[in-house]
C-alpha cells in the first residue's frame, strides 16, 4: 500500500503544479451560465456569478458532477478540500466537519446537532446521527460555503454550508436522459446503476421534472469464519475471592453469517418537481422526493485479522429510508423579491449490528475477578449462564418541519438588503435495544425479556430566527456588507434508558439485573409521587410507577417532575451572530475580500443526571480572500482565515461506554484554501486543496474543570493544551485533468482525477481512566492514526452525437485509504475497524439524452 501512496501521489504531482483549494468548476448549463467558463450560485439568497461572491465558496455543476462520476456523498467530499468528514461507512451515517471544526464523536443521536448544514434546494436537511446522503443525479450544483453561515443559514452552519441545487423543470422543451454503468470492485462483487430524467412542459407556463434510479454498490468486505470464547469457570484464593478464571465456559461461533463481499449497498429513489408559473411574477414550485438505501454487513475491516476481513456474529443489517416534501413559493411585491420555502422531511432507520466485540473486551477486562459469569449476571430464565454475546437493534424516526420567508430588494441598486424569518421542528424518535438471547426475564428490562439495555426517547429540537444582511456600495467598487440573525433555540428530550429491575419482594431482590446495576435504568424511574423508585425503595415510598411518557417503555426515568407529571428535560436559550464584509474590486478580474463572522450550535441535554447540560459553542472567523480571473478561462481564487473555536461541544462514550458530551476548551484553527482552474480548447485543468492548522488552546480535562489545570481528585490532563484537533488532515489535494478532442460529431476524451490528504487523529484524547481497572489509557493510540492516501481515477470514453460511452477506473492503485477509524464501544480496544475507500473498481458507462 506505501508504493501504491507513492505511485498516486507522484501522479497528483504530475497532474497539478499548484496548490489550492475550494476546487470550483465550470457549470455549462446554458440557463446559469453567462458564458462557458461563469457559475451561477445562489450562497448570499441571490443568482451571482461565483467570481463576484465575496465568501470561500467551492461547487461542482452538472457537466463535473457526471465526468467525476460521483453519485453519493462520499463522492463529492473527496472533491471539496475543506470537507472531512466521520463514519461507520454505512451510507447516511457520516458526520459532516468543514475547515477543521471537529472534536470527534459528534454524531450521537443523542448528542450535538451537527456543526455543518446540509441544504437541499432552498430547505435543510441536515440531520442528527449522520447526514441524509442524497443520490446525485440531474443535480444542478453542489455549493460548499466554508466558515460560518449563521446569518444567512442559522444555528447548523456553525462551520460551514453544503447546498445540493436540483435542475429546476423548464417550459421551453421536451428532453430527457437514460444513464447506466455497470463495475466490478477488485476482490468484490458486481455493482451498477441505472438513472433515468425526463422533463415534459405541460403548457407554456408549467413543466414537470421526474428523475428515477436505482443502484447497486458490491461489498468487498468479507467476513470470515472464527469463534469467541468467554469465561467459565471462577477461580477462587484462599480467603474465597474471585482470582481469575477458565476459559472453559460458553464457546460460540458465526458458520451461520460466514460471507464473502459482505458489506454489499442496494438504493433506489425518486424525484418530481412541477414547477407553475401563475403570472409573470409568480412562481410556484411543488417538490418530493424518496430515496430508500438497504445495506448489508459491516463497512469497517478488522484490521487484526488481515486486509478487509471481519468476524461478526449476528445479523448486520440497516434501512435508511426518507421522503421530503417541499414547495417554494417565488415572486415580487413591488420591485421586491419574495420566497417562501417550506418543507416536510420524514427520515426512518432501521438496523441490527453485531456488538460481539463489548463482551468480548469486558470478559477480558474483568477475567481476574473471573469474567462476565462472576461479575455479571447474564442468566437465563432457569438460572443458568448464558452467552453474554449481544446485538443491538436500533431505529431512528426523525421529522423536519421547516419554514422560511425573506424579502431580498433589488440587486441593482447601490443599497441592497435581504431580510427573513426562518423556523424549524425536528424531532427524533430514539431506539436502542442491546439484546442478549436468551437472557432471562428477571434479568432483563421489564417487559422486554431479552433486552439488558434499552434506550427509548422522544428529541425535539426548535429553533427561531430573524435575519437579514445590508450591502452598501461605497464606492462603485468597494462594497460593504453587514449582517445578523437573532436566534432562540428550545431542546427537549425524555424517555427511558438503562438496565432493568428485578421485581421480587418490592424491587429488593437481586440479581437487580443482568448487569447488576443498582441505580441506572428502571431504578431511576418516576413513582407516582415524583420519587425515583430507588429513593422510594430507600424510604419505604410508593412503588407504582407513573405512566410511561414513551410508548414501549417500561417507565420514565429521563425527565423532571412537575405539576404530577414526567416533563422533558430542556435546554434552551437565545443570542445573535454577525457578518461584516467588506470587497474590493480594484479591475473587473480581480476582487479582495476580508470577512469577520460568527456562527453557533445550540447546546443540549445528557441524559446522565450526574453529567450536567452542555453549552452552545460559538466560532469566530477572520477570513482575507481573492477572486481572479487572470485569462479567458483562466481563474485563481483562494482565501486565508483565522477562527476561534470557543468551548467546543466534545462527545465521547464516558464510563460504561455511555455517551457524554461536555464542552471543551477552545481551539483556534489556522488555514488557507486555493484553487486554480483553467477550461479551454477542450483542455479543462484543475487543481485545489486545503492547508488546515487546528490545536486546543487549554487543556482538556477527565473531568470538568474551568481552570483548565486539570487537578483535583480523578482528574488529569486528557488531552493537552497544543494538540490538533481529530479527523481533518493538515493537506488535502484534490486535482482533475482532462481533455476532449473535438472531431465533429464525434468527440472522445480523457480524464485524470487525484486526491490526496494527509495523516490525521482519529481521536482527540491521549489519556483517561479505564473505569475498572483505574489504568491509564490513550483511546487516540488504541484507535490509530487515518494514515495519509492519495488515490488516482480514470476514464476514457468519447460522446457521439446525444450518446456517450466510457470506460473507467476508479482507486487505480488500489489503494486502503482510510476515511474513518472506530471501535465498537469504549473499552473495545482489542479489535479497531478501519472504513476504507472503496478497492480498485472497474466500470463502463453509457448514457443517451434525448
Amino acid at each position: 500500500m506505501h508504493i501504491a501512496t507513492r505511485r498516486a501521489v507522484t501522479a497528483a504531482l504530475f497532474a497539478s503544479t499548484a496548490l489550492s483549494a475550494a476546487p470550483v468548476f465550470a457549470q455549462e448549463a446554458a440557463d446559469e451560465a453567462v458564458d462557458a467558463n461563469e457559475i451561477v450560485v445562489t450562497a448570499q439568497k441571490r443568482s451571482e456569478s461565483l467570481q463576484k461572491v465575496p465568501i470561500s465558496i467551492q461547487a461542482l455543476g452538472t457537466q463535473k458532477l457526471e465526468e467525476l462520476n460521483i453519485s453519493d456523498f462520499k463522492g463529492y467530499a473527496q472533491q471539496l478540500p475543506s470537507v472531512s468528514f466521520q463514519s461507520s461507512g454505512t451510507p447516511g451515517n457520516s458526520v459532516i466537519y468543514m475547515r477543521g471544526v471537529a472534536s470527534g464523536g459528534d454524531g450521537n443521536h443523542s448528542g450535538s446537532l451537527p456543526s455543518v448544514g446540509v441544504y437541499f434546494d432552498e430547505q435543510p436537511v441536515t440531520t442528527i446521527g449522520g447526514n441524509l446522503d442524497v443520490h446525485i443525479y440531474d443535480i444542478a450544483r453542489i455549493e460548499s460555503l466554508s466558515g460560518p453561515q449563521g446569518t444567512l443559514y442559522g444555528a447548523s452552519s456553525e462551520a460551514g454550508t453544503i447546498r445540493i441545487i436540483t435542475n429546476k423543470p423548464d417550459t421551453s422543451g421536451f428532453a430527457g436522459s437514460v444513464d447506466g454503468e455497470i463495475n466490478t470492485v477488485k476482490s468484490g462483487d458486481i455493482g451498477g446503476k441505472i438513472e433515468g430524467m425526463v422533463n415534459a412542459p405541460l403548457s407554456d407556463r408549467a413543466a414537470l421534472r421526474v428523475v428515477g434510479f436505482y443502484r447497486r454498490d458490491g461489498g468487498y468486505i468479507d467476513n470470515i469464519a472464527g469463534t469467541r470464547t468467554f469465561c467459565g469457570t471462577t477461580l477462587y484464593d484462599a480467603g474465597g475471592a474471585a482470582n481469575g478464571c477458565l476459559r472453559d465456559g460458553i464457546s460460540m461461533n458465526n458458520a451461520r453469517f460466514v460471507e464473502k463481499n459482505y458489506n454489499d449497498t442496494e438504493s433506489y429513489g425518486a424525484r418530481a418537481a412541477l414547477k407553475v408559473d401563475l403570472d409573470d411574477n409568480w412562481t410556484v414550485t411543488p417538490t418530493v422526493m424518496y430515496q430508500n438505501t438497504k445495506s448489508n454487513g459491516s463497512y469497517g475491516y478488522d484490521d487484526s485479522l488481515g486486509d478487509l476481513q471481519v468476524q461478526h456474529f449476528f445479523p448486520e443489517y440497516r434501512s435508511d429510508k426518507f421522503i421530503q416534501a417541499a414547495l417554494t413559493i417565488e415572486g415580487k411585491i413591488g420591485n421586491w423579491d419574495v420566497t417562501y420555502a417550506g418543507a416536510y422531511l420524514d427520515r426512518k432507520t432501521f438496523s441490527s449490528s453485531d456488538y460481539t466485540d463489548y463482551a468480548e473486551a469486558y470478559d477480558s477486562l474483568y477475567e481476574s475477578v473471573g469474567g462476565l459469569a462472576y461479575y455479571f449476571a447474564y442468566t437465563d430464565a432457569l438460572g443458568n449462564t448464558t452467552n453474554p454475546a449481544q446485538l443491538v437493534i436500533g431505529s431512528d424516526h426523525f421529522k423536519k418541519l421547516s419554514q422560511e420567508l425573506r424579502f431580498s430588494s433589488p440587486a441593482d441598486k447601490p443599497l441592497r438588503m435581504v431580510a427573513g424569518a426562518f423556523f424549524q421542528r425536528q424531532s427524533n424518535d430514539i431506539f436502542q435495544d442491546y439484546q442478549i438471547p436468551n437472557l432471562g426475564p428477571l434479568m432483563s428490562v421489564n417487559g422486554n425479556p431479552g433486552t439488558l439495555w434499552l434506550t427509548k426517547q422522544h428529541r425535539v429540537d426548535k429553533d427561531y430566527a430573524l435575519f437579514g444582511e445590508v450591502s452598501y456600495d461605497i464606492m462603485e467598487n468597494l462594497t460593504l456588507t453587514a449582517g445578523v440573525r437573532g436566534f432562540k433555540y428550545d431542546n427537549t428530550l425524555i424517555g427511558f434508558f438503562g438496565f432493568g429491575r428485578n421485581p421480587g419482594n418490592g424491587y429488593t431482590d437481586t440479581p437487580y439485573n443482568g448487569a447488576w446495576s443498582s441505580r441506572t435504568g428502571v431504578a431511576g424511574c418516576f413513582t407516582t409521587t415524583g420519587d425515583r423508585l430507588r429513593n422510594a425503595i430507600a424510604t419505604g415510598g410508593a412503588l407504582t410507577f407513573a405512566p410511561g411518557a414513551i410508548p414501549g417503555t417500561p417507565c420514565t426515568n429521563l425527565g423532571t417532575w412537575a405539576n404530577g407529571k414526567v416533563n422533558p428535560v430542556q435546554a434552551k436559550g437565545d443570542g445573535a451572530t454577525y457578518r461584516f464584509n467588506l470587497n474590493w474590486k480594484p479591475t473587473n478580474s480581480v476582487m479582495l475580500y476580508g470577512t469577520v463572522s460568527k456562527g453557533f450550535r445550540p447546546g443540549g441535554i445528557n441524559r446522565r443526571a450526574d453529567v450536567a447540560p452542555y453549552a452552545p459553542d460559538y466560532l469566530i472567523n477572520f477570513e482575507l480572500g481573492w477572486k481572479t480571473t487572470l485569462a479567458p478561462g483562466l481563474r485563481f481564487n483562494g482565501a486565508v482565515y483565522q477562527q476561534e473555536w470557543k468551548d467546543f461541544q466534545f462527545s465521547f462514550l464516558g464510563a460504561n461506554s455511555f455517551t457524554e458530551i461536555h464542552n471543551g476548551p477552545d481551539a483556534r484553527i489556522k488555514g488557507v484554501e486555493m484553487d486554480l482552474t483553467y477550461n479551454g480548447g477542450g483542455l479543462f485543468f484543475n487543481v485545489a486543496g486545503s492547508y488546515t492548522d487546528a490545536k486546543t488552546l487549554q487543556n482538556l480535562c477527565i473531568i470538568d474543570d474551568p481552570t483548565y489545570a486539570c487537578t483535583g481528585p480523578g482528574n488529569m490532563i486528557s488531552a493537552p493544551k497544543g494538540i490538533r484537533l481529530p479527523i481533518t488532515p493538515k493537506w488535502k489535494v484534490s486535482s482533475t485533468l482532462r481533455y476532449t478532442a473535438d472531431m465533429g460529431s464525434v468527440k472522445p476524451y480523457g480524464q485524470i482525477n487525484v486526491a490526496y490528504q494527509s495523516k490525521a487523529a482519529s481521536d482527540i484524547r491521549t489519556a483517561v481512566y479505564e473505569t475498572f481497572s483505574g489504568n491509564v489509557i490513550s483511546p487516540a493510540a488504541n484507535l490509530g492514526d487515518l494514515e495519509q492516501f492519495a488515490t488516482v481515477n480514470l476514464a476514457v470514453g468519447a460522446d457521439i452525437g446525444k450518446l456517450n460511452l466510457e470506460f473507467f477506473v476508479a482507486n487505480l492503485f488500489d489503494e486502503r485509504g482510510q476515511l474513518s477509524r472506530f471501535q465498537q464501544c469504549g473499552s473495545c480496544a482489542q479489535r479497531g475497524y478501519v472504513v476504507p475507500v472503496t478497492p480498485r473498481t472497474f466500470g463502463l458507462r453509457a448514457g443517451i439524452d434525448f
